[in-house]
């Protein structure tokens, strides 16, 4: 829904390397609209999966970017303890508006550059983790690896309970979410979450217009999001 009237979203995520289903219903959707995914991979889960991978691997030095003040140095320790190894070495919660404010990110970039850390994790929502990184990729020249994470960081350090996975399989996880934390997330779901279906109705039947197919893409280069979609299926 954000990627209808962002063009600095839309942009970071035709600038992405891999694009991941995270929703049980966009998967469903995807096989409605006869292009499947071939299955959904929530950052949740594609981040743990990710630090066991390179527990050994040394060039691999994480910054956690993201949640309230110490809640990612809280995932910090548990990770490292986990892994057996200081895989995180560094992490900053940011304030809240921080992405209007120019010197606050530039120190940021600093802290991260300082910090001898090769990927970054950000889990500040979307889209503004997409949008921040996107925007000072290349003030970060020892980061080999940027993840957009969400609420990783939270489940990671058992501020926030992720739902059972039987829930997640069948579909329900933004009901699980929304229950947890409504005053958050019921915008999202509720008032975005109808207007996602009738644009899925729309693409279904052949009459969804792209808002940036044209416009956006003819003064950026950026590919046209059919063709993106095409490019990744």
């Amino acid at each position: 829904m954000k990627l209808q009237d962002d063009p600095d979203f839309y942009r970071a995520y035709n600038a992405a390397t891999y694009k991941l289903c995270d929703s049980k219903i966009l998967f469903f959707v995807s096989k409605f609209l006869g292009s499947p995914v071939k299955e959904k991979i929530s950052g949740s889960d594609l981040f743990p999966a990710f630090y066991e991978y390179h527990k050994d691997n040394e060039d691999i030095k994480i910054f956690l970017l993201g949640a309230r003040e110490g809640v990612a140095s809280a995932a910090q320790q548990k990770i490292n303890s986990k892994i057996g190894r200081d895989i995180i070495i560094g992490t900053h919660s940011p304030s809240f508006g921080f992405e209007k404010d120019e010197q606050e990110c530039l120190k940021m970039v600093e802290m991260i550059n300082q910090s001898g850390a090769t990927v970054l994790a950000v889990g500040v929502g979307a889209p503004k983790q997409e949008n921040f990184i996107l925007k000072y990729k290349d003030k970060l020249p020892n980061i080999k690896i940027f993840l957009a994470i969400g609420a990783t960081i939270d489940f990671e350090a058992g501020n926030i309970k992720r739902a059972p996975k039987w829930v997640s399989e069948v579909g329900m996880e933004w009901l699980y979410r929304l229950v947890a934390e409504p005053k958050r997330l019921w915008k999202r779901y509720l008032v975005h979450g109808p207007g996602f279906f009738w644009l899925v109705f729309k693409q279904k039947l052949n009459f969804y217009a792209d808002p940036f197919n044209t416009t956006y893409s003819a003064h950026t280069g950026s590919v046209p999001r059919e063709q993106m979609i095409e490019t990744i299926e």
